[in-house]
C-alpha cells in the first residue's frame, strides 16, 4: 500500500492557487485511475484506488499547509506505513513552471508543508516537486503562491497535471526516473522532423 499526499490549503478560496498544485495533481491522478469518492478521514479528504498491483490511498490534508504533517502522520499511523511508502506532491518555486523533480528524503527547501511533514514522520519519504516558478523577489513569494496561475499559464498547468496522472504508474512501480522522463516527453513532445522533399531531376534534350 502507498499513501499519496497532495499539499494545498482547503476551501474554494484557495482552489486555484499555485500553492495548491499538489491538490490538483492528486485530483488528476484519482480521476485518471478511477479512485473511489473522497471522504473525511485523517484530518483531510481521502480516497482509495488501485494503480497496477498497488492499493493507493490519496490524501488531501485539510489542516492548512503549515500543519500538513498532522494529517499525514494520522494516515501513516493508521496503516502502519514506513515513510518510504509515502509520496508527497507539492509546489516548488525554484523550478520553472511545468518542470517536475522526484527524490526520496532531503530538506524542506523552506516549504512549510514539507517542514511540517518532516517534523511528524521524518524526512525519508518520496517528494514530487512541481514547478510553479519564482516571482523574482523574496518579499513577493507569499502573495505569489497564494494566487492563481495566469490565463497564459493555465494550458501548461493542465498539460502538466495530465502528464503526472498518466505517468503515475511508473512512480508506483518504483521507477522515478521513468516517471520524470515520461512527464517531460508528454509535456514537451518532440517536434516532428521536417520531411525533405527531393525535387525530381529535370531532363533536357541535348543537341549533338
Amino acid at each position: 500500500m502507498l499513501l499519496l499526499v497532495g499539499l494545498g490549503n482547503p476551501g474554494p478560496r484557495h482552489a486555484g492557487d499555485r500553492h495548491n498544485i499538489g491538490f490538483m495533481a492528486v485530483d488528476a491522478i484519482a480521476r485518471r485511475h478511477g479512485f473511489g469518492p473522497a471522504r473525511a478521514r485523517f484530518h483531510g479528504l481521502a480516497s482509495e484506488g488501485q494503480v497496477g498491483p498497488e492499493k493507493v490511498i490519496a490524501l488531501k490534508p485539510e489542516t492548512y499547509m503549515n500543519d500538513s504533517g498532522r494529517a499525514v502522520a494520522a494516515a501513516v499511523q493508521f496503516y502502519k506505513l514506513p515513510p518510504e511508502r509515502v509520496i508527497v506532491i507539492y509546489d516548488e518555486i525554484d523550478l520553472k513552471p511545468g518542470k517536475v523533480r522526484v527524490k526520496r528524503g532531503g530538506g524542506s527547501g523552506g516549504h512549510n508543508g514539507i517542514r511540517s511533514i518532516d517534523a511528524h514522520i521524518g524526512p525519508d519519504y518520496w517528494r514530487v516537486r512541481l514547478g510553479i516558478g519564482h516571482p523574482g523577489r523574496p518579499e513577493l513569494v507569499h502573495r505569489y503562491v497564494l494566487h492563481g496561475f495566469t490565463k497564459e499559464e493555465q494550458p501548461m498547468v493542465a498539460k502538466l497535471l495530465d502528464a503526472v496522472a498518466e505517468a503515475f504508474p511508473l512512480l508506483v512501480a518504483g521507477d522515478p526516473n521513468g516517471f520524470m522522463n515520461k512527464v517531460t516527453v508528454l509535456t514537451n513532445p518532440p517536434k516532428p522532423k521536417a520531411q525533405q522533399t527531393i525535387e525530381p531531376q529535370r531532363h533536357r534534350d541535348t543537341e549533338d
